[in-house]
């Protein structure tokens, strides 16, 4: 009998990271770290888990555009899906009314990441690999079969994607290798929540190098003498050696990022994250020209694989930020790769939110393996926060990401939390109401 998908599920989770002021940031400064919480079920007893990323108010918004999505996969035959995964995303992004909501961006896009990401979920617990592995272990020619070319031919071909897979293939065992025994460098954006005061910020930045982080990030853009005084205070903890990257959060103009990076020039910041809005590509060339040595870094907030080609071949970016759940998930960000490894531009995945360290290191992990082939300039974001909620939560080891194991993308929350956390009426949240 013919497996099906049998059900698609969305949950309302929020978390009070307010209460903390974690993930505070310039235009976000009081954040309750959510997700439209995915959970995917099949005929035969199988389970896919993913999630949209939010940050409070909305995320029932979210799930109303997963539910949305739900009759589009709900009836589905699983090896049909699973057999043709570039096609299965190309259907749920294009159907011809939802779309309209988009095309190809904004919630309904997101939830599409949420579904996307569950059912490789899927695939690699029916495997019985990590989704890096499995991914890492497809041919070049079944990986850009995932990939929609119609709007990325004249920046990448579909015979240059297999070029640069192939070129990285003889090396892929070894990396294998060498990755499950010394994991992924990572950096920390623990101590430089806006938020956080002085005490704070020195001693997570202190306790970041003790851990063996060779980069932290700070939180700038709200106030010009904070940020000064902030920066100061995190060079005089961590000393000349460490990288600092500052992450504006999208706070300022053009002209006004140049100046307020001149600024902060003293303490030697090795990048500025989301300068200025993140639909501008010509605004970030210009901050890039403007601020060179300085490195601009952009991507979560990036809708498509458009939009990045687009970063790309204006020269916006130097560091391409990549999210798990604002593109279309696994599917979409194997073309990112692609872009990126075609145009030589490192990705530095972001991962501030809930989840996004367990989804996001698979992509970067794959991208090691099979694409980029190396690791020079390259970190994944870690932040220390919520990881307790997750059956499979990301492993951390002298400032490396420790290879995921378990079959998966790492999403599955603990049914516990869920209960907990659900809006509104969870107990967490009726305890936050009063009732």
């Amino acid at each position: 009998m013919t497996e099906l998908i049998s059900a698609l599920e969305a949950v309302d989770v929020r978390f009070p990271t307010s209460r903390e002021l974690d993930g505070s940031d310039a235009l976000n400064p009081e954040p309750d770290y959510s997700a439209a919480y995915v959970t995917l079920r099949t005929s035969g007893g199988d389970e896919g888990h993913g999630l949209a990323f939010t940050v409070g108010r909305g995320n029932d918004v979210e799930v109303a555009a997963v539910r949305a999505l739900a009759p589009l996969v709900v009836g589905l035959p699983v090896e049909e899906v699973l057999a043709d995964l570039g096609g299965f995303s190309r259907r749920l992004t294009g159907d011809s009314q939802l779309r309209w909501l988009g095309p190809e961006k904004g919630a309904i896009h997101m939830a599409a990441a949420a579904i996307v990401n569950a059912v490789w979920d899927l695939y690699g617990r029916r495997t019985g690999k990590p989704v890096w592995l499995l991914l890492s272990e497809l041919s070049p020619e079944q990986l850009v079969d995932l990939v929609d070319f119609r709007y990325l031919e004249d920046a990448l071909t579909r015979d240059e994607a297999l070029e640069i897979l192939r070129r990285a293939e003889p090396g892929r065992a070894g990396r294998t290798a060498h990755l499950l025994e010394h994991g992924y460098p990572a950096y920390t954006t623990t101590p430089g929540w806006l938020g956080y005061d002085d005490e704070k910020l020195v001693r997570l930045s202190k306790e970041a190098v003790a851990d063996g982080f060779s980069q932290i990030k700070l939180k700038v853009g709200a106030d010009l003498d904070a940020d000064v005084h902030r920066l100061r205070l995190a060079r005089e903890a961590v000393g000349p050696d460490i990288r600092i990257a500052v992450d504006a959060n999208q706070a300022w103009g053009v002209q006004q990022a140049i100046d307020w990076m001149g600024s902060l020039a003293p303490f030697d910041p090795y990048w500025i994250e989301e300068p200025t809005s993140p639909d501008d590509i010509l605004g970030h060339a210009t901050v890039r020209r403007a601020l060179a040595p300085v490195k601009v870094a952009t991507g979560e907030h990036t809708h498509n694989q458009v939009m990045f080609k687009q970063f790309l071949q204006a020269g916006a970016l130097d560091i391409l930020q990549m999210d798990a759940s604002r593109t279309a998930g696994v599917t979409e960000n194997v073309a990112v790769l692609l872009l990126a490894a075609k145009f030589g531009v490192p990705v530095c995945p972001h991962a501030g939110g809930v989840g996004l360290c367990e989804m996001v290191q698979h992509l970067a992990m794959f991208d090691y393996v099979a694409v980029s082939a190396g690791t020079e300039n390259r970190v994944i974001e870690y932040v220390d926060h919520l990881h307790e909620h997750f059956t499979d939560p990301v492993r951390i080891r002298d400032g490396h990401y420790l290879a995921p194991t378990a079959p998966g993308i790492s999403a599955q929350l603990h049914p516990a939390s869920v209960a907990a956390h659900r809006y509104p009426d969870g107990p967490v949240w009726q305890e936050e109401a009063g009732t």
